[in-house]
């Protein structure tokens, strides 16, 4: 029997295969792992609603680290256990800026996601792949007026994603430049979360913190967890986790930070490192 009783999976790279689908070996073995009494939970840079509902049923899922750690939730139930989210005064000057840029941007605020209007064009070029773009086109409420709407409800913030189109020469339009941008400000994380997209949350807020709550939360030891995952937004929380396992699609840094490698999300990757750390 393992000594682990909390595993986090990151979804995008990770549980999902390249189609955003869970193959059936992942949830024959997240079943088999969650009937032993262990905790599998999801971490994603993706809001509540953006958790695979249908496709995780009956696995024994039942916890979410969201928005790169900002938010944790109990998915039964949408309870949200922990929020570190960013003030309207703070994000409200940071949007501003961002709509004057040529990009794709959505605003996560209570485990749902909006997107200002102006960003749809945008949106059907975005470089990534069609089912991430589907799924970035569909499932957010458009708002005419981003920044009068959060100010007229006093809305918190939990994330903001950008991403990017790419011009004729096949540069990602004003990436760069947004990048150099955050990079100075010292009061948010941003991070890449996969597909050269952008993403920041409030200083402090992250995966590994996100895990770190949870953990307590459930009242298990942080060095009895294990983490999964492949890109830039992993690292907080491999790094945290008692053993952090990189998907053999995972970014050169991801591997180097982490314990272990498992296969590719192509692969099933996150089936074998359960096997692997909870023999049968």
């Amino acid at each position: 029997m393992s000594n682990y009783k909390l595993v986090a999976l990151d979804l995008d790279g990770t549980l999902f295969n390249n189609q955003s689908k869970i193959t059936e070996d992942n949830i024959n073995e997240i079943r088999r792992v969650s009937e032993q009494g262990v905790h599998v939970v999801i971490s994603t840079g993706r809001p509540y609603c953006g958790i695979p509902f249908t496709q995780i049923e009956g696995t024994g899922i039942e916890y979410a680290i969201t928005t790169n750690g900002s938010s944790v939730y109990h998915i039964p139930d949408q309870k949200c256990i922990y929020e570190n989210s960013m003030e309207p005064d703070m994000v409200l000057p940071i949007m501003d800026y961002l709509l004057s840029k040529n990009i794709h941007f959505d605003v996560f605020i209570n485990g749902d996601a909006f997107s200002p209007e102006k960003c749809v064009t945008v949106g059907q070029n975005l470089a990534v792949p069609e089912s991430l773009k589907n799924y970035i086109l569909n499932s957010r409420k458009r708002i005419s007026d981003m920044p009068a709407y959060i100010r007229k409800n006093n809305l918190r913030v939990q994330k903001i994603t950008m991403n990017f189109q790419k011009d004729e020469n096949g540069i990602l339009v004003d990436r760069e430049e947004i990048k150099t941008y955050f990079d100075s400000r010292t009061d948010v994380t941003c991070v890449c979360g996969g597909y050269n997209n952008l993403e920041f949350t409030k200083r402090g807020a992250d995966k590994g913190n996100g895990l770190r709550q949870l953990a307590q939360y459930l009242d298990v030891p942080v060095a009895d967890t294990i983490a999964i995952g492949d890109t830039e937004n992993d690292l907080a929380i491999i790094q945290a986790a008692g053993v952090g396992i990189a998907m053999g699609n995972a970014t050169d840094a991801v591997k180097a930070a982490s314990d272990d490698i498992t296969l590719s999300n192509e692969e099933s990757g996150v089936a074998a490192a359960l096997r692997k750390y909870f023999p049968e």
